[in-house]
């Protein structure tokens, strides 16, 4: 038998694919949201095509890896840019990009945290994460005990998923080292009757203060004034928990309480950052400081596996981290940093900061009026482009997942109408009853295309109504 099928790929047909798939390939390393799985065969701008040229709107972006659109002319230029002069070298040797990106991320961090720091790289957010753990650990004499939060989501590697909140990410492969405390996120639609969202954030930093009271609560010496713990790992926007946005002061109540008991702020950007909320990191809309923040996803806009971190000097420096402390074969490999560096570029020149907003104001309002026409939309809330809808039973509050399940595989058929024409709609499925509709587009979507993805979402919602 021929092992090289010499077909050219898009000769291939989806059914053939789906075939070899169930026989050859690991379902370990991803997730089929629908069966059969959707197969796409090309990307530009908003929009996913399959094999019969149908458009599918994406809402979700790749998990908010390609916040720049599929396909971005100027990115893909910097790519092919570094194939033709320098697409490969050892990690252990400098490349002009490389420290030009980690400069670029370090200065800009230091003029808005008013703190000198240094830029570490690997290859994806899980790793990152994983090399923040050992930033911690190293500074912290070892400590292994960490506090997040109930809702949170970092990765499923070994240490990546001591600290994400679900069990069952870390169900069959126990424990390697990390352990975490979860503590209550302010969810708002979802906060205890009687108190306002901003009740329910002070609520929760005090029942987070509580547990330095006395030695009796469990993570406190009050002799030698010392934690057991040692960072506190946060999303400021909760990603895969359902796009979760806390009361504004909510972080900066809560670091008070960290500072005053040496607790490290371990920031998780890997889903939110690179202006998904208007600003570079979501973190600069509560007015705190990390002592490391996480990035990677959108940082090659999908183009390259590249991750990395900020801590500050203290942490980070050669004396107290030294060479090797960390590794990987490809992590700053050029490919990845010379996108990286265009990314940072375009980011300024393309002003976000203000468009975002805009834009996600506009998004909003439209879902808001479609939950005025759907009783089953009972949430819906956002930060610049990260937006949420949360999809309910006629009450306007119980979760109701087989409803938008509905919803996603409607969507992926790609028989909706528009201008007489057939199209999907590309959603992600979130939240803590995985009832929530996560929406990430393009932050170069037009106000037409959101326009058209309200026009859809309600067609979708009507027809899976239908049941």
């Amino acid at each position: 038998m021929n092992v090289f099928d010499k077909r050219a790929d898009e000769a291939i047909s989806d059914e053939q694919l789906l075939a070899d798939e169930a026989l050859y390939s690991s379902y370990g390393d991803t997730v089929h949201y629908v069966e059969p799985p959707k197969i796409f065969r090309r990307c530009e701008g908003s929009y996913m095509f399959d094999a019969a040229g149908t458009p599918f709107l994406d809402l979700q972006m790749w998990y908010s890896a390609c916040n720049f659109g599929y396909a971005n002319p100027r990115l893909d230029a910097a790519l092919k840019r570094q194939i033709d002069t320098l697409p490969q070298v050892a990690s252990q040797y400098l490349h002009p990009t490389r420290v030009q990106l980690a400069k670029t991320i370090a200065l800009d961090a230091q003029r808005k945290f008013g703190l000198k720091g240094r830029v570490h790289f690997n290859v994806g957010g899980a790793q990152a994460i994983e090399d923040s753990l050992k930033l911690v650990r190293n500074a912290k004499n070892g400590k292994s005990l960490m506090f997040a939060f109930e809702g949170g989501y970092h990765g499923r590697t070994l240490g990546a998923s001591s600290i994400t909140s679900s069990y069952r990410y870390r169900r069959r492969f126990g424990h390697f080292g990390e352990r975490a405390m979860f503590i209550p996120f302010p969810y708002p639609f979802r906060r205890p009757k009687g108190m306002t969202p901003e009740e329910y954030s002070e609520h929760c930093v005090r029942q987070f203060a509580r547990l330095f009271e006395t030695e009796y609560n469990g993570v406190w010496d009050p002799k030698v004034s010392q934690a057991e713990y040692a960072a506190f790992y946060v999303e400021p926007i909760q990603g895969t928990g359902g796009y979760v946005v806390p009361p504004p002061n909510f972080f900066r109540e809560l670091k008070k309480v960290m500072d005053q008991y040496g607790i490290l702020l371990v920031v998780d950007e890997i889903q939110m950052g690179f202006w998904r909320t208007g600003k570079l990191w979501s973190i600069e809309h509560f007015g705190v400081t990390p002592d490391v923040l996480v990035f990677g996803k959108a940082l090659t806009n999908g183009l390259n596996p590249l991750s990395g971190l900020w801590a500050r000097e203290e942490l980070i420096n050669p004396q107290v981290f030294p060479p090797g402390s960390t590794h990987s074969t490809f992590n700053s490999n050029p490919l990845g940093t010379a996108v990286g560096l265009e990314v940072m570029r375009l980011g300024e020149e393309m002003n976000y900061e203000q468009t975002v907003p805009e834009k996600g104001a506009h998004f909003l309002a439209g879902l808001k009026d479609l939950q005025r026409r759907h009783k089953e939309i009972g949430d819906v809330d956002g930060l610049g482009l990260a937006l949420r809808a949360e999809i309910c039973t006629e009450d306007g509050f119980t979760p109701n997942k087989a409803l938008l399940d509905r919803m996603v595989d409607i969507g992926l058929a790609g028989d909706l109408r528009h201008d007489g024409k057939p199209i999907g709609l590309v959603l992600d499925v979130g939240g803590w009853y995985k009832n929530v509709i996560t929406l990430a587009p393009s932050l170069d979507i037009t106000h037409e295309e959101i326009d058209l993805a309200i026009a859809l979402l309600d067609q979708l919602l009507t027809r899976a109504k239908q049941g």
